[in-house]
């Protein structure tokens, strides 16, 4: 790292560490208004940058305000989160930020006592997880999303076989590897420019965690289906859906934001998928979903929820989130998952998904949705046709660990119309 791009780290650390808006479009803005960065600039203080979010415990425990030292977090980061030598800083560091560093590392002991440093998790989500986890599996959590997520990626299985693709990828030299649980998945530990690569150019591959991929696998979409995205967002598992039918069905993909909705539609043509309607609704109340009531073959629901098992893409949602921000969310999800339901023909499939390892995203609101309707019945997602097979057993639903299985936290729960009586 060079001085001026250490300049540069801590002039966009003096705003992420306030985690007043999300930390992804704070450094997007960032670099547009500092257009004469290079790419290797951008990687440098990008990293740096957000390797201060995921040691931010660590940091605060030293620094009071870190925002308004943003310098001093910046070189911190260096030293916690990118494993820099304090000597290798002496074109960056003056003594007295030398003696700090050094203070710094001299509290490693101090730090693996208490478990919000250790685990580098906020106070406020240790007490929220105690009454669901131990002390070691938050701190097995914790230091498995303090960690940057590699590359996954989807290939379009309307358009080739994930052998012939990952077999080509590695023929360039990728450090390419199949994903263990999905049949459609590539990772990538090197996250090289796949923007102008031509499999990602032609609608072969898309970016997606293999989680993700699995969720999408869940909801068992076959041909000449009518099909449901109720929360499509930019549509990553809307595109998975449709390879899944080959074109043949009607999937619609409905979400209350157009641009989320504008940006699918490109993604669409390039995937050759023909058979994606998107709409915008007002809310899940909105009067046009009455044409689907009791009509759907398969819903997916991908909840809004408080994105806790992304941590290590989006690590400053642990400061952005609060117990207050659960309570809303767990109240819009179960509205959501009732006004969902109600396009579930009989035999048909529901599938609630979050990307939160928190029980009352997750399983609470399963209980309480099958409670209100005995309608309904929970499958065992281990047991569905070409579920996918995930070890060790996580029970009925599909319950995904980064620590354990390496992809984001994932929650799956699928559920089923009974027949009308």
């Amino acid at each position: 790292m060079t001085p001026a791009q250490l300049a540069h780290t801590a002039d966009l650390l003096a705003e992420l560490l306030t985690f007043r808006q999300p930390a992804d479009a704070v450094t997007s803005a960032f670099f547009r208004n500092r257009r004469k960065l290079g790419r290797q600039d951008r990687a440098e203080i990008a990293e740096t940058a957000f390797a201060a979010i995921r040691h931010y415990q660590k940091i605060s425990a030293v620094l009071r305000r870190p925002a308004a030292q943003a310098r001093k977090a910046a070189l911190a980061a260096l030293v916690l989160g990118r494993g820099f030598n304090i000597s290798r800083l002496d074109n960056l560091a003056d003594d007295e930020e030398k003696t700090f560093l050094a203070a710094l590392k001299a509290r490693k002991t101090e730090f693996s006592n208490g478990l919000n440093t250790a685990a580098e998790l906020p106070q406020w989500l240790i007490d929220t997880m105690r009454s669901d986890f131990s002390d070691q599996d938050i701190l097995n959590f914790g230091r498995s999303t303090a960690c940057p997520a590699p590359l996954d990626l989807r290939v379009n299985a309307l358009k080739a076989k994930r052998d012939k693709i990952l077999a080509e990828l590695q023929t360039e030299g990728l450090p390419a590897e199949a994903t263990p649980f999905s049949p459609w998945g590539i990772r990538l530990y090197d996250k090289s420019a796949l923007g102008k690569h031509s499999r990602f150019l032609d609608g072969t591959l898309e970016v997606q965690d293999e989680g993700s991929q699995l969720v999408a696998l869940l909801l068992g979409a076959k041909r000449g289906e009518i099909i449901v995205d109720f929360c499509a967002g930019a549509g990553g598992k809307t595109l998975a859906v449709g390879a899944m039918t080959a074109n043949k069905g009607r999937i619609y993909a409905f979400d209350i934001a157009e641009k989320r909705l504008a940006n699918l539609k490109p993604r669409m043509t390039r995937a050759g998928l023909t058979n994606i309607h998107p709409e915008r609704i007002g809310s899940e109340h909105d009067p046009r979903l009455g044409r689907l009531k009791g009509k759907a073959d398969r819903v997916l629901v991908d909840a809004p929820c408080s994105g806790l098992g992304t941590l290590r893409r989006n690590p400053d949602l642990k400061y952005r989130q609060s117990p207050e921000t659960l309570a809303k969310l767990a109240e819009q999800q179960h509205s959501i998952l009732n006004a969902a339901a109600e396009l579930v023909k009989p035999q048909g499939r529901l599938v609630y998904a979050t990307c939160s390892i928190l029980p009352q995203e997750n399983e609470g609101q399963i209980e309480r949705f099958l409670r209100e309707h005995p309608d309904f019945e929970a499958l065992n997602c281990a047991d569905l046709p070409g579920s996918p097979k995930i070890s060790p057993d996580t029970g009925t639903y599909l319950k995904l660990d980064t620590a354990v299985h390496g992809t984001d936290g994932f929650f799956a729960a699928v559920l089923q119309r009974r027949e009308a009586v």
